[in-house]
């Protein structure tokens, strides 16, 4: 595999990007900012991995959010 130094989610998997939100912010404040059903209706990871992983938009706004995340952590 091919190291990316300055690529902060290289190597980082979607469903560790949702858990790592979900515990820093919660399902309620990710629905609020990202609209999509599956963090504001019955939300659960699986769910959410299903959707994300179908859904390039919606999967590039996670992604945002949690380099964003990590950037405030610092």
């Amino acid at each position: 595999m091919e190291k990316q130094p300055n690529n902060p989610l290289h190597g980082v998997k979607l469903e560790q990007i949702i858990n790592d939100l979900v515990t820093h912010y919660g399902w309620e404040y990710m629905g609020y900012n990202i609209k999509i059903r599956c963090f504001t209706e019955n939300p659960s990871v699986k769910s959410s991995l299903k959707f994300l992983r179908r859904t390039p938009w919606a999967r590039t706004k996670v992604e945002n959010m949690y380099l964003k995340m990590l950037k405030n952590k610092r």
